[in-house]
């Protein structure tokens, strides 16, 4: 009993899906790799915040500064303070308030994040209105990315924190490792920011969803091929007739 060879396009079709199937199987692989490596990080960062609690110009100095629980003292420069613009909470649009601190014997200020606050077009705040009596800040640590940003169109600030823009709004220099403060806010409606997220993201979901793309396609290419060496009346194609 002889076969006929399938028709060149669905070797074409069956090839292209079992190449398919490998690039989902591989990009599975990627987000379960990148799934490892948020655990890790979620791990260090997890470490670092139950070390004590130590003054800013300490932990500059260390090499491991990130998320590191920190206090520093100094004059917060209210006049020159901005905002980070189009950040939500809760569904409500507002902006994140960033102020220089001016710290005796450092020649760059610390930037202190001190929170959220309301703003019905995520851009315009009033704040001379969120101005604190206290010159000590508790918080944690974290970078401020290098590179440019969008400057806000509106207002004195920034859509995304990031050295370049902030250099556009600061005569003075400042620290690329900002404070992110921890305290009680007098003003009710300025909400400080919480702890760095430590969730797993959606790496897991991901990889299921190209694992099971890669089944679709290799299911889908085994089904096809069976199909076309069926003949409608159910015999093998190129069976001979009796």
């Amino acid at each position: 009993m002889s076969r006929v060879a399938l028709p060149r396009r669905l070797i074409v079709f069956i090839t292209l899906a079992i190449v398919l199937a490998g690039v989902f199987v591989r990009l599975g692989f990627w987000q379960l790799d990148r799934l490892a490596q948020r655990r890790a990080r979620n791990a260090q960062t997890r470490a670092r915040l139950v070390l004590p609690a130590m003054p800013f110009a300490a932990v500059v100095a260390t090499r491991d500064n990130l998320d590191r629980r920190t206090s520093v003292d100094g004059v917060p420069d209210y006049e020159r303070e901005f905002v980070v613009t189009g950040r939500s909470r809760d569904g409500s649009p507002g902006v994140h308030i960033v102020t220089p601190l001016k710290v005796t014997g450092d020649d760059s200020v610390v930037l202190v994040n001190r929170g959220w606050v309301y703003a019905p077009d995520a851009e315009t705040v009033d704040l001379s209105r969120w101005r604190e009596a206290r010159r000590v800040f508790t918080g944690y640590t974290r970078a401020i990315p290098e590179g440019a940003s969008l400057m806000a169109a509106r207002t004195r600030g920034v859509r995304q924190l990031a050295t370049g823009g902030v250099s556009r709004l600061l005569p003075y220099p400042f620290h690329t490792l900002y404070v992110v403060s921890q305290d009680s806010s007098a003003q009710s409606t300025l909400v400080r920011l919480p702890p760095p997220a430590l969730d797993e993201g959606p790496h897991l979901s991901y990889a299921i969803q190209w694992f099971s793309f890669a089944i679709i396609a290799l299911v889908g290419a085994a089904a096809v091929g069976v199909r076309a060496r069926v003949s409608p009346e159910g015999r093998q194609t190129g069976q001979r007739p009796e």
